[in-house]
């Protein structure tokens, strides 16, 4: 199959593709005129790296998850050792969103909001870091 019908059908878009292949995560048979020739594997590995990056897991990690997924004799505690890396990761990431949001939560708070120039939101974007 062509690789707008592998896009629509793992669901992403050819751009995606080309990069996926630049980068050798995925690697299309040619025809003869060139053309991309996606098969089924092809197209499974494509909605395992959408699916896989829907999770926000990176590049190379997702090149780590399919070579252990194509490796028979793996340890399911190597991929469980990668899931939970990556957990810590999104689990720091929302406790800095959080901290995000308290903070704008606070400033918002203290601003009248009125025709007033004072305004404590500017105040703190433009405090100099300290040390």
């Amino acid at each position: 199959m062509n690789i707008s019908e592998a896009g629509r059908r793992a669901g992403l878009p050819p751009k995606t593709i080309r990069f996926y292949e630049d980068i050798g995560l995925v690697a299309p048979a040619r025809m003869e005129n060139g053309y991309r020739d996606f098969s089924e594997e092809d197209l499974h590995r494509l909605a395992f790296l959408r699916r896989a990056r829907a999770l926000g897991f990176s590049v190379e990690e997702c090149r780590q998850l399919l070579g252990l997924y194509h490796d028979k004799t793996r340890s399911s505690a190597d991929v469980k050792r990668l899931a939970r890396e990556h957990l810590r990761r999104v689990d720091a990431q929302l406790s800095e969103l959080q901290q995000m949001r308290a903070t704008l939560a606070h400033l918002i708070d203290a601003c009248s909001g009125d025709q007033s120039p004072n305004c404590p939101i500017l105040a703190d974007l433009s405090q100099t870091p300290k040390g």
